[in-house]
């Protein structure tokens, strides 16, 4: 018994793109088969406003207007007809535009209606978040190595991991998490490649991988604005190569390295930029112009988030909104304590990769990301709608690692244990996730 099971974990090591499609397709099943079957549309009946009177609710093909909850609502509305109310453009303009294109796509003739942008938004999540599944586990792959067994594990468990993301739903619902998680985890692997390019003496590569990079990063941004958060990898190394500068002194690579580094920067605050500076021309060119106009930065994203949602610091913290922190406190901690120990090397397969240069270059680049989830998991304590650090956290990689370093801790029960807990945790969480966002409850 022990060499038929030992034989069958070969097998998925051997495979992990067929282990990680067969799991990717029996979970997808299970949230689909759970959100088409919720007993109703619960308290809020938003979406019969979106269903053609043509639909009947009670046929199998309505079974997609189930995933049209929430956000979901005003995303495929502004992909259908364009963002017509201020308050819309706190939902991505990247994701609206991307799904408005991509339902156009497919419709021969004639205006695209609201049920094939639904069907879209659906479709093209399903697609997306399979597709970070695999990025993540190259990603995983170039930074700790394929070399041994337990790396081989642990790239799979890691990617296994996103799989089941707490995300949920919100991972197979017309919501810019899936898209988002895929570009974001894309921009880490071009990141991490121009720092393994560069310890390699390819400097070409590294150039091009940092601006690569930024573009991912940039068009992320445009989905989710916390993708601007990104930006701190380049401005980690904007410093570093400062510091250099006045430790050693100037030299030609040195200033080719930087030029790289702050044009990747900058690209990836275009991504932001870009679709201010397109609600600003809308809004502010008139002789009636709205208050965000007159600020010195004006951004319409913070002036929505602020004026309709009461976003802000500490502005979360009321007694009313305590479940929600609780609900929040498992991912808060596992992202907060994988950003404290991620300098300790204690984030990883053992052993690590044989190669001196290689191990430096990981602990380089887990510095760097571990920086952008910290500065993530402390806003969304202080600042953000506390609740959502449940579904954006799945674009981030670091969280992922720390729990498949202690799925891997053999001669540690305890790391064993944990992992357990946390895995049927997220899958239970995820469950009961989907009941609550099919049937239109809370918490989003």
């Amino acid at each position: 018994m022990g060499e038929a099971i030992d034989s069958k974990h070969e097998y998925i090591l051997r495979h992990p793109t067929r282990a990680l499609a067969a799991l990717s397709v029996a979970w997808k099943i299970a949230l689909f088969a759970t959100v088409a079957n919720c007993p109703g549309l619960g308290y809020d009946t938003s979406t019969t406003l979106l269903i053609p009177p043509a639909t009947a609710l009670s046929t199998p093909s309505s079974a997609v207007w189930n995933w049209i909850r929430w956000d979901a609502i005003y995303f495929v509305r502004v992909a259908e007809r364009g963002y017509l109310f201020e308050q819309e453009w706190a939902w991505g303009y990247g994701y609206t535009r991307l799904l408005s294109h991509v339902s156009s796509a497919f419709v021969q003739s004639g205006p695209v209606s609201i049920s094939a942008i639904a069907i879209c938004g659906v479709v093209l999540s399903h697609v997306a978040h399979f597709l970070s599944v695999l990025v993540l586990h190259a990603l995983t792959k170039s930074l700790f190595g394929y070399d041994t067994q337990s790396q081989r594990a642990f790239c799979l468990i890691s990617a296994a991991l996103h799989v089941i993301s707490p995300a949920g739903a919100f991972l197979s619902a017309p919501y810019g998490e899936s898209i988002f998680s895929l570009l974001n985890l894309t921009g880490f692997y071009l990141y991490s490649s121009a720092l393994i390019s560069e310890s390699a003496g390819r400097r070409g590569r590294r150039d091009t991988h940092f601006l690569l990079a930024g573009i991912a990063f940039a068009v992320a941004t445009t989905v989710r604005g916390n993708g601007i958060l990104s930006g701190c990898l380049f401005a980690y190394d904007a410093i570093q190569g400062a510091l250099q500068l006045l430790r050693q002194g100037i030299s030609v690579d040195l200033i080719r390295r930087t030029g790289f580094v702050v044009l990747g920067g900058m690209t990836v605050a275009l991504g932001s930029i870009i679709p201010q500076f397109i609600a600003f021309t809308e809004y502010c060119g008139g002789s009636t112009r709205r208050p965000w106009c007159e600020q010195l930065l004006p951004s319409i994203y913070g002036w929505v988030q602020a004026h309709y949602w009461n976003v802000g610091f500490l502005k979360y913290w009321t007694v009313s909104n305590l479940p929600l922190f609780i609900l929040a406190a498992p991912m808060l901690v596992i992202m907060l304590y994988s950003s404290f120990v991620t300098p300790t090397g204690r984030i990883g397969p053992y052993p690590p990769s044989r190669v001196i240069d290689h191990v430096h270059v990981t602990q380089s680049a887990l510095a760097r990301l571990a920086i952008a989830q910290g500065i993530l998991a402390f806003m969304a304590l202080t600042t953000f709608h506390v609740q959502i650090i449940n579904r954006i956290a799945s674009g981030y990689p670091l969280w992922y690692w720390c729990l498949s370093s202690l799925a891997l801790e053999h001669s540690k029960s305890s790391g064993s244990r944990t992992f357990a807990v946390a895995v049927q945790g997220m899958a239970m969480y995820a469950l009961i996730q989907a009941v609550l966002f099919g049937s239109f409850l809370p918490p989003a």
